[in-house]
Formats: C-alpha cells, structure tokens, sequence
C-alpha cells in the first residue's frame, strides 16, 4: 500500500564525508545497511544538508561503533552540487507521523521502521527522502536509492547527475552542537 506522502524539490549543495582517498561516489559491497534502507533490498547514497549534519552524523557512526575520532582521521569533506530533485519530505514531525514513524534517535535499533518506510518509498517508485538527522536534529539528511539499470543507463545509480568538488581534508572535525549519539 502506498504511503500518503509530499514531495519537495531540493536542489545546491549537499555534503557527504570519507575517509582520505575514498571517492564521494564509491559504495560498499555489498551495500551496507542504513537507517532508510536495507543493503539487500536496495542501495543509497546519504547527504547531510548542512557541514553540521555531516559531522554530526559522522560521530553518530563513530558511537555506535565504539571508535575514537583519531582511529577514523583525516577525512575528505566533499561538497557535491546537486541539481533540481523531488524527494519525499519528511523534515517535520507531522510528515513522519503521516508515514507511521517518530523522529528518528541514534542507534542501530531504531532503524527497522524506517528502513521499512524506505524502502515501501523506493518500491512505490520515489527517488529518495529527506528527514530530519537523528544526530543533530536541527540539520536534514538525504537518502536517495540506487535505480534499477534501464536501456539508457546499464548500470545501477542514482537518477541525477551530481558534480563533486575537489575534497578538503578535514584533520579536526568541528563538533557541532546539538548532537546526539
């Protein structure tokens, strides 16, 4: 059954991190699990909205690992130009309410209904969603899924074509505040 979502178009520049020497545009395989998607159902690319989002996020994922910030240093800070994409919103509680979900809170644990919402979203044909970071709740996130190849694109990917910069590296990442891990 599909889900009563709104749509929203988003467009300018997004951030994503990884570790120096690590393209933006390289994935895991097999794609790893995350808190919209499950790796074996469908891949994604993450973006936070914001440089406090991408950190935010960042020690987030060191957290729930148990890793000090020093073991995962230096990172790339990559500024990615996205064009005009409609995603589903879902940046306000009463968005999140109307899917069936809370607003999200760190841990691994609270992942099952989102990546159910996920991926009903990517089934139902949507390109990906924007919500809330469970990190640092007054920053967004991006999740766009992976598509299927089609005669015009043999190869999975995500529906736009998104330009990256040169990456910065990052020695000491700022720790935004408002974030929960």
């Amino acid at each position: 059954m599909a889900l009563d979502v709104e749509l929203a178009t988003f467009t300018g520049q997004w951030f994503r991190q990884t570790p120096v020497g690590v393209r933006a545009d390289t994935r895991p395989f097999p794609p790893d699990d995350n808190r919209w998607q499950r790796g074996s159902v469908v891949d994604a690319v993450y973006f936070a909205l914001d440089h406090a989002g991408v950190w935010a996020e960042w020690y987030r994922h060191l957290a729930e690992r148990g890793l000090p910030r020093h073991a995962a240093l230096p990172r790339w800070l990559w500024t990615a130009e996205v064009p005009a994409i409609e995603l589903v919103d879902l940046r306000s509680a009463r968005q999140l309410a109307r899917a069936g979900l809370g607003i999200p809170t760190p841990g691994r644990r609270t992942w099952p209904p989102f990546q159910a919402v996920g991926e009903q979203l990517y089934a139902d044909g949507y390109i990906g969603l924007v919500s809330r970071s469970a990190a640092r709740p007054a920053s967004f996130v991006a999740c766009v899924f992976h598509q299927p190849p089609s005669r015009g694109n043999p190869d999975w990917g995500i529906p736009v074509t998104i330009a990256y910069g040169d990456p910065e590296t990052i020695t000491d990442p700022p720790l935004p505040t408002g974030v929960r891990t």
